[in-house]
């Protein structure tokens, strides 16, 4: 229990140590994220420019700050929708009539065989660039995990007890599924969702670096890394720091997720004996 919560303590930490300054973003950053400074242009690292400045002159630690609170809107945006479309369509296919499911899950099976980027990829390339297209494709990447994962648990719980009670009473499938399926599945579909969080943010990171995603003057992760790839060499200072904020969401999210599913499992054993 002691390494459990020690993930799901690791993870908190981390993914405060950037949403911390993302809100702050809301109300300040140090320099307007989009403003150019020519003059500045490749500034090193000082009092003035706590992390330097781009090729542009513009403050990376102010981009720094707009493009964590981007990442973290969109991927939190991103994995509700997806969460919520998938987890819908799961209960729809558990509940509805074999050959319903039969074909919901096969067209399921048919996405999960691609790799999850691609799938992105291929979405932002029909729908076009920008913050909305890339939060439509990302969301809809998620929707086959999340539609799997809640078929088989809602599938496994029909059988349970408390099912064939409610049946018993006269409830309806919907009613059954809402109140009684779903609150029991809600602890394993939150874990799912925050470890989903890291990938949505990863996601939305290669769409915006391969040029798919945010544009400007918006601020992005994958663009400051595409951006300083140029100079990595010359000026390293400009890449670190976004691939550096990345890397901390990213393994933030997943040792939230994981904390949060060795706590679930932990309880479930100590109910069960």
């Amino acid at each position: 229990m002691k390494r459990m919560n020690a993930s799901f303590l690791a993870g908190i930490v981390l993914v405060l140590f950037v949403v911390v300054p993302a809100l702050l973003s809301f109300f300040y950053t140090p320099y307007d994220p989009a403003a150019m400074d020519l003059p500045s242009r490749f500034s090193a690292p000082s009092m003035r420019h706590l992390l330097g400045c781009d090729q542009f002159g513009r403050d990376i630690l102010s981009r720094l700050m707009a493009a964590s609170r981007i990442a973290i809107t969109s991927g939190l945006f991103s994995v509700i929708v997806g969460s919520f479309s998938g987890i819908v369509l799961g209960i729809i296919a558990a509940l509805g009539p074999k050959f319903l499911r039969r074909f919901l899950m096969r067209f399921v099976d048919a996405l999960m065989a691609f790799p999850t980027i691609l799938v992105a990829l291929t979405l932002s390339a029909v729908l076009g660039k920008g913050i909305i297209p890339s939060i439509a494709a990302i969301s809809i990447s998620m929707v086959p995990s999340f539609s799997r994962l809640t078929c088989n648990m809602v599938l496994e719980n029909r059988e349970s007890l408390y099912v064939k009670a409610a049946e018993s009473y006269g409830a309806g499938k919907v009613r059954i599924a809402m109140l009684h399926i779903l609150p029991s599945i809600l602890t394993r579909l939150i874990t799912q969702f925050t470890s989903s969080l890291g990938s949505a943010i990863l996601l939305e990171s290669s769409l915006s670096f391969l040029g798919l995603g945010i544009q400007p003057p918006l601020s992005s992760l994958g663009m400051m890394l595409s951006e300083a790839r140029s100079y990595v060499l010359i000026h390293p200072y400009q890449a670190v720091p976004a691939g550096v904020v990345l890397l901390i969401l990213v393994l933030g999210f997943n040792l939230l997720g994981d904390g949060l599913n060795d706590i679930i499992f932990d309880r479930r054993r100590k109910v069960h004996g």
